[in-house]
């Protein structure tokens, strides 16, 4: 496969910082960026995280994964997604292989932002799926780009990624920007009863290559 295409136009990216953060996964380096995307829902922040294990310039098969933030389950423990599980195990997978990295993009929701996505939240609360809930407010159901995980790879100098993910689309989205991907490591976390259906709208309606899970669990369990 090809390595990231420089001749494809990514946005301008802007180091901010960087600092080692040692993890129970091991030791990275956390580099923040800044990226304005003039498209992007005014709520999100501008500043995108890498998490980076290892020196990656010039690396093939680097095990990357591409996150979105999701401030509901990653930090007030939501049951109601597996993204804090997915993101803990991209971290465990890189700490073990020794090198990779995770492209944090600050993009709530499905890039609708906070507040609509709590708002998404009642409506779900009331019998609506997340495909209905976002639909009833008007509102995209992925409103996620990806060129500043392009823009981060380049930067890094990676050459090809294995990519840390069950979404089709995301990896349709990624090689459209001249990112090389080897193979893609499914992230599969067990569903529980909150987090079921959720799963099961992203298999059925988004292609998400996930298996059969909402019939495991009756309400009250």
């Amino acid at each position: 496969m090809s390595k990231v295409d420089p001749a494809i136009r990514l946005p301008s990216l802007e180091g901010l910082a960087q600092a080692p953060i040692p993890t129970r996964y091991g030791n990275f380096q956390l580099r923040v960026f800044h990226w304005d995307d003039p498209s992007a829902h005014p709520a999100l922040s501008k500043e995108h995280c890498a998490l980076v294990m290892g020196d990656l310039k010039g690396r093939r098969s680097v095990p990357v994964r591409v996150h979105s933030e999701c401030l509901t389950s990653e930090v007030f423990g939501s049951l109601k997604c597996d993204c804090r599980e997915q993101l803990e195990r991209a971290q465990a997978e890189i700490g073990k292989r020794g090198f990779g990295a995770i492209l944090y993009l600050r993009q709530e929701g499905r890039g609708i932002g906070l507040a609509n996505k709590v708002r998404a939240y009642a409506l779900q609360a009331s019998g609506a799926d997340t495909i209905e809930a976002n639909e009833q407010l008007h509102l995209p159901v992925d409103a996620r780009t990806y060129d500043v995980a392009a823009a981060m790879l380049r930067e890094l100098g990676v050459e090809s990624v294995e990519l840390m993910t069950n979404n089709p689309a995301k990896i349709e989205a990624l090689r459209s920007l001249g990112i090389a991907i080897e193979r893609r490591l499914p992230v599969l976390v067990p569903a529980n009863q909150f987090s079921a259906p959720y799963l099961d709208v992203k298999r059925t309606r988004m292609r998400h290559e996930l298996p059969s899970s909402s019939s495991h669990f009756k309400a009250g369990e």
